[in-house]
């Protein structure tokens, strides 16, 4: 493969390759209908091309029926709301399950069921749900419990509802052992039994959520529900849905960029007071971004979950009264800061204890914070190009850990197959995430089934790693007319990745560090066109130490993703990079 500009060695070590065959992006097409060259790059047909140059709900979204146990589920949840049974809801304590309990709330409330929301604490009862918290509910009146984000390994707790005895259905999307739990319905595309579903197997569970609600509408419509009400209009929660897909990571193809795409559309016209409210705290003047869901609006859902009152996003979300939503949506707020803190000293007492001839990353320390680990790790396998597994061990021994992949490495079923062997209490996930608890003393052990089980992929991983580079630019291209032209082939995220732009040559007129660690460019080319560009968490790595210290005559190429700057008065647009390379 011929590199991009001859890149086969950049400052990061790897070589620089289009995203896909030029050649063949271009054929049929004119050379500058970049937006196609990009949908084509990303995988969509040459057929579909119109469909996934604007990707609605209708275009993408199944026949909910064709999930094992869907309808199922939707019976039972007819069943209930034509009964006026008291339901309850439990999710995790994630954006992604916060988002998808609120999602069934909603949903319910409309159909006249005011369901409870149960959200586990972090740090008393774990993840999923526990036996003796779905029988409490039971006890206190629910009939029936969905449990959201949740459940596909919940094996004892499930045993113990169905004793007592109450109907538990469960919609998650993670992975899936062979044997399934005791439930009245559990739908998960990852299961492994599933058939047509699992070609769904990216959504996130609020993506499941809502397709299980258009099940439950249908269902109900023909019993004749509707004839004397109006039936909910599920679209107007898809900013809901977007939220919990981004922030969980989901790839962003298919119906989860519907989603995503729809979703936005019915945020920018913040009809949920919680949301709203979200978006005030964020301080975001203009429409949310996809960029914003991750970045902005799903760190705070999360810092509930993480450090503060794991209810906090779902009441947020689901709240009528715009006073308890402004005051959450400020507690959040500050939580989210107090979070940032204590992920700080976590960051640097894990960074103190990495060893560098691992394959997969495994720190543990005691008295770190389990609500920030997941962060910590992200940052771990970010830095190292690896993946990374921090672990919180309590006073009592037990050590809850959380995981982050890279591309090519299944994280979650090499979790799922320690918990198998026996060196895990618990765990599970899907391939770019996961979770486990384990004993301090079988870490060691873990880690050694981690790096036998693991070492061959993530070598093969990194051996194919390559810059994947979209388009090559002079620094005169990098203006807010690309930008705004880049975002038709949007939303992008995981999965359907940003426009990656190389510009240059160019020589850096000024380099400075700034926040934590982020190194702040201004770069000129030989065009005398000059723009701003940012490396963040650069500072210590050889990108950051190369822009710091490159001599004034000494030309760059830079590869990252362009961005509009909109704080000043008029918006400028800037470059992230993520690569660079000199120049010839």
């Amino acid at each position: 493969m011929t590199p991009v500009l001859g890149v086969t060695s950049s400052i990061l070590g790897q070589p620089w390759h289009w995203r896909s065959l030029a050649a063949d992006a271009r054929d049929g097409f004119g050379a500058d209908d970049l937006v196609t060259q990009l949908l084509l790059a990303r995988g969509a047909p040459r057929e579909a091309l119109e469909q996934h140059r604007a990707p609605s709900i209708r275009g993408f979204m199944p026949d909910p029926s064709v999930f094992r146990d869907m309808d199922r589920a939707a019976e039972r949840l007819a069943d209930a709301v034509q009964r006026g049974e008291h339901v309850a809801v439990f999710g995790d304590y994630d954006v992604d399950g916060a988002t998808s309990a609120a999602l069934m709330i909603l949903v319910l409330r409309d159909l006249g069921i005011e369901a409870r929301a149960y959200i586990p604490d972090r740090l008393l009862e774990g993840y999923g749900p526990s036996g003796d918290a779905l029988v409490r509910l039971a006890s206190e009146g629910a009939s029936l419990i969905v449990t959201v984000d949740c459940g596909a390994q919940a094996f004892e707790a499930l045993a113990m509802a169905h004793a007592h005895p109450v109907d538990v259905v469960v919609v998650d999307h993670h992975k899936c052992a062979a044997a399934l739990p005791r439930a009245h319905a559990l739908v998960n595309p990852n299961r492994l039994d599933e058939d047509e579903g699992a070609a769904h197997g990216h959504l996130a569970a609020v993506g499941v959520c809502f397709l299980l609600a258009a099940a439950l509408v249908r269902t109900l419509r023909g019993r004749g529900f509707f004839a004397d009400r109006p039936e909910p209009r599920l679209i107007d929660h898809l900013d809901i849905v977007a939220l919990g897909t981004v922030a969980d990571v989901a790839q962003l193809r298919g119906l989860n960029r519907a989603f995503v795409a729809q979703g936005l559309k019915v945020m920018a016209q913040r009809r949920n007071i919680g949301l709203a409210a979200l978006i005030a705290a964020s301080r975001l003047t203009r429409a949310p971004t996809c960029s914003d869901l991750g970045f902005a609006l799903g760190p705070r859902i999360n810092a509930g979950g993480r450090v503060g009152r794991a209810d906090l996003g779902v009441r947020l979300l689901t709240t009528r009264d715009p006073d308890e939503a402004r005051t959450i949506a400020e507690e959040l707020d500050g939580l989210n800061e107090e979070r940032r803190l204590i992920e700080t000293g976590v960051q640097q007492a894990a960074d103190a204890l990495l060893r560098t001839d691992r394959s997969v990353a495994v720190v543990s320390g005691e008295g770190w914070h389990p609500g920030v680990i997941g962060i910590v790790a992200g940052r771990l396998k970010e830095k190292l190009g690896r993946p990374a597994i921090v672990i919180a061990i309590d006073d009592t021994g037990l050590g809850k850990g959380s995981g982050r992949s890279i591309a090519g490495v299944d994280l979650g079923a090499a979790v799922l197959a320690a918990k198998d062997h026996g060196l895990l209490v618990a765990g599970g996930g899907h391939a770019m995430a996961a979770g486990l608890t384990v004993a301090a003393d079988r870490i060691a052990e873990f880690s050694a089934f981690l790096e036998d089980r693991l070492a061959a992929a993530v070598e093969r991983a990194i051996g194919e790693r390559a810059l994947l580079v979209d388009t090559v630019l002079a620094p005169g291209g990098i203006n807010p007319a690309l930008i705004e032209s880049l975002e038709v082939g949007g939303p992008y995220g995981m999965g359907w990745p940003a426009p990656r732009i190389a510009a240059g040559p160019v020589r850096i007129v000024k380099a400075d560090v700034v926040g934590n660690g982020h190194v702040r460019t201004i770069v000129a080319g030989d065009d005398g066109r000059s723009f701003k560009a940012m490396a963040f968490r650069a500072a210590d790595t050889p990108l950051g130490q190369a822009l710091l210290g490159a001599a004034p005559h000494r030309r760059l190429w830079l590869a990252g993703r362009a961005k509009l700057d909109d704080w000043g008065s008029r918006p400028a647009a800037e470059l992230h990079i993520e690569d660079a390379a000199w120049a010839n």
